[in-house]
């Protein structure tokens, strides 16, 4: 499954489910489908029985079906090109699955025999990852896969996401956050030191999937889509710069948060009023200060910012910033398109990016 096929957009979701109902391989290399009451993700050609639609998810590639929380199908292998690992690479595959939460070296891949370029370069061509980057999403993925969707309780068009018991959720979070010891924080002028402060986490479920939270007493310090491939890396970098521990919980500002999304997604609610804490390098929050200025419903472009910073010849890394946010929705990098109009990469998924600017302007136009 070349990640050259990957389209940049799905086909309806009608179409898709009719695919996988009738087993079209046309369909194949265009979209994968995650179960939610198996927990596993599958091509549109699996043989096995087919679930209701309301239980499917639809994904343009393995990576994101992974970074959902689902595992791969052992009968019609997604995993694998074309239904078939070449013979090299099949123990490897073997044993992934055999011990999922193993964390893999160059130096154990070669005692397989296993040369590490090459496996990167099979994992980079199959499914538009390398091999370690497939182990994060992996991990990621076990740690959220108890993030399900729930349509009985939610219009055709929604997305309403949530855990299916509160001791599932805290049980995922606890893997989750296990990679990210607690800091300390620094001792006062005796040298003392004292435990560092709770970052209470929780999840804000939304009609786009649901969202990780994290706030202190400050305010917030993280809201992105659970699914994003950089999440991981988002909440280490909040451990560094707050050096806290993180507590399963919420606060009054999570309660604010969730209130405030509610209202948004209504279109009835155009600035957010949650205090946030941005942290980062001096660029990044003035890129960030500028995506703030942006007024919901219209969109500026990395030249815009990066002129509106003096800084003209910026732009990369008026879009690296971006990528940076730590404030899905409420930061609006959403806003931010290329010059000619057309929409750049979302780390939330660029269908997420269309359907924000959408909302927004239909709200507009009916309010």
């Amino acid at each position: 499954m070349s990640n050259t096929l990957f389209p940049t957009e799905l086909p309806t979701t009608q179409e898709m489910y009719k695919a996988l109902c009738e087993r079209d391989s046309e369909y194949e290399g265009i979209f994968i489908v995650g179960v939610k009451t198996t927990g596993i993700f599958c091509r549109p050609t699996c043989p096995a029985k087919k679930p209701l639609e309301k239980n499917v998810s639809f994904y343009g590639n393995v990576r994101d079906a992974l970074a959902a929380g689902f595992r791969p199908c052992k009968r019609c292998r997604p995993m694998e090109a074309f239904g078939t690992a070449p013979e090299w690479l099949a123990n490897l595959l073997s044993q992934i699955e055999e011990f999922p939460d193993r964390r893999w070296k160059d130096h154990d891949l070669r005692e397989l025999g296993l040369e590490p370029a090459r496996v990167r370069r099979w994992f980079k061509a199959q499914h538009g990852m390398t091999f370690h980057c497939y182990q994060r999403t992996r991990r990621l993925g076990r740690a959220i896969g108890q993030i399900q969707v729930d349509n009985q309780s939610a219009t055709s068009a929604q997305l309403n996401s949530g855990y299916e018991s509160a001791s599932g959720f805290r049980d995922a979070f606890k893997k989750l956050f296990e990679n990210v010891p607690p800091s300390r924080a620094r001792g006062d002028s005796t040298g003392s030191a004292e435990s560092a402060k709770p970052m209470y986490v929780n999840r804000v479920l939304t009609e786009l999937g649901p969202m990780v939270c994290a706030a202190n007493e400050q305010g917030l310090h993280l809201l992105e889509f659970a699914d994003r491939r950089m999440l991981e890396t988002q909440i280490k970098r909040v451990n560094k710069l707050t050096r806290c521990t993180f507590v399963i919980g919420e606060n009054e500002f999570h309660r604010s948060i969730q209130g405030e999304l509610q209202a948004w997604f209504a279109g009835k609610l155009e600035k957010f009023q949650t205090p946030i804490v941005l942290k980062g390098t001096t660029f990044q929050e003035q890129v960030w200060r500028q995506l703030l200025q942006i007024r919901y419903g219209e969109s500026r472009s990395y030249e815009q910012i990066a002129k509106n910073l003096e800084n003209p010849k910026a732009m990369r890394a008026v879009g690296k910033a971006n990528g940076d946010n730590r404030f899905a929705i409420v930061v609006p990098c959403h806003r931010v398109i290329r010059a000619d109009g057309s929409l750049s990469g979302y780390g939330g998924g660029v269908w997420r990016k269309q359907w924000m600017l959408n909302h927004e302007q239909r709200s507009l136009k009916t309010n």
